[in-house]
């Protein structure tokens, strides 16, 4: 089955731009296009599409509050963001709001393509670096754990270990060097993770991990 997208941003030269890079392969189809929060919110429960490629600041309905409402729907389509600044607060609010990652706007197509088909599968930090960028940039400001540490409990010391090293921006490959353990094996160790706090993906592992003090911005 091919991978369902819709796209949302407000300028409708930039949807004609995805659009084509998109349907140039054969596992994409486009199912929509919406140029507001509030049409992509509505074009999410109708069309049901798998990946929304959602841009950050639109009129109306910013791109941060539709990815709150359609996380919040239950709904299973995933929310990709945006954005044109790799330093930009609002990415971040769309970050723990539930969206599974973001791009930047001026990300090559080939990476692109990648990124939704990533997201699509489940892989969710499309680009760890920036995200980790933004992390330390926004959460380094205010370095007090924002929630308790407790929430953590649930997590073996090897569980942890991963998160740590999740929430530095390495993907399984990477961290399982560093353990000396099987990339298989750090996937299950994700999955558990992600299971026991009740977390929808990476991306929301890593800002827990901030908010709780496991890591700290530079760590």
């Amino acid at each position: 089955m091919p991978i369902t997208v819709l796209l949302v941003d407000d300028q409708e030269l930039m949807r004609m731009g995805l659009k084509m890079v998109l349907e140039a392969h054969e596992d994409i189809v486009v199912l929509g296009e919406a140029g507001d929060g509030a049409a992509a919110v509505n074009a999410t429960r109708d069309l049901e599409p798998d990946v929304v490629l959602m841009d950050v600041r639109m009129p109306i309905v910013d791109g941060v509050t539709a990815t709150t409402q359609i996380v919040e729907s239950g709904c299973s389509s995933k929310v990709l963001v945006m954005t044109t600044f790799d330093l930009d607060e609002h990415a971040l609010g769309a970050l723990r709001a539930g969206a599974s990652g973001f791009l930047l706007k001026d990300t090559p197509p080939e990476d692109l393509v990648s990124a939704i088909r990533s997201v699509a599968a489940g892989d969710a930090v499309v680009s760890p670096k920036v995200t980790r960028r933004l992390l330390s940039r926004f959460i380094g400001d205010d370095p007090a754990p924002t929630r308790t540490p407790e929430i953590l409990d649930d997590l073996t010391e090897r569980e942890l270990e991963v998160l740590r090293h999740l929430a530095t921006g390495l993907s399984n490959a990477e961290i399982a060097q560093q353990l000396y353990l099987s990339e298989a094996t750090i996937k299950t160790h994700v999955g558990k993770i992600l299971t026991k706090l009740g977390l929808r993906d990476r991306v929301q592992a890593v800002v827990l991990a901030y908010e709780t003090g496991l890591v700290t911005p530079g760590s």
